[in-house]
């Protein structure tokens, strides 16, 4: 029986959504974050397994065909997809799992997985947004204008999610996603799977 919270969390490029997993990840030990496969390379730092599950175009493809994912997306010239098994296996064993991906994705997933918690993390402003994605030193001024318009495109589908925090001080926004975590571990249908023993004794 599945007893675990399953939770999107989506955020156009630079609005700070890996570096907001990473922090809530380190500090709740209970919640674990869905790894994807994608085709792109691995960027400095990053490690295969870790960060993605790094594959080819043709394994990608396999997979697709068998119906492997939850969720796959073709975004900035690469694949991405989620791995069902692997999620149903986390969420079965009573973790909440964490799928940090796309509008795309969200919506593929909503239809499979209605139950899902919804989360879309904004930027303060398009001029903050634009200077994170220059930080990074990792794309030309042409490849970061085209992840601006392409931004504001992802931004218009907010409306579709169930919660919507900013990410104006890091600490004011980890504090919301802990929040809405919270909030979700203490609904009833929740408490019902995780402590039927108990909840059996009691009434």
């Amino acid at each position: 029986m599945i007893s675990g919270n399953l939770f999107i969390i989506t955020a156009a490029s630079g609005a700070g959504k890996t570096s907001l997993v990473k922090a809530l990840l380190a500090l709740d030990a209970h919640v674990k974050l869905s790894i994807s496969h994608t085709t792109r390379k691995p960027r400095p730092g990053e490690t295969d397994g870790v960060d993605y599950h790094f594959v080819d175009e043709a394994h990608f493809l396999s997979m697709l065909d068998a119906s492997a994912f939850l969720e796959s997306a073709h975004v900035h010239h690469a694949r991405y997809g989620t791995s069902e098994k692997a999620v149903n296996e986390a969420l079965s064993a009573g973790h909440d799992v964490i799928l940090e991906i796309d509008w795309q994705g969200a919506e593929q997933v909503r239809k499979l997985f209605p139950q899902a918690i919804s989360i879309f993390i904004l930027p303060p402003s398009l001029e903050t947004l634009a200077e994170r994605l220059k930080g990074r030193a990792q794309d030309s001024d042409d490849v970061i204008e085209k992840r601006l318009a392409v931004a504001r495109e992802e931004m218009r589908h907010l409306v579709e999610f169930d919660y919507v925090t900013i990410n104006d001080k890091f600490d004011d926004a980890l504090h919301d996603l802990i929040a809405i975590i919270q909030t979700q571990r203490l609904k009833t249908n929740t408490q019902l799977k995780r402590h039927s023993a108990l909840i059996q004794t009691l009434v």
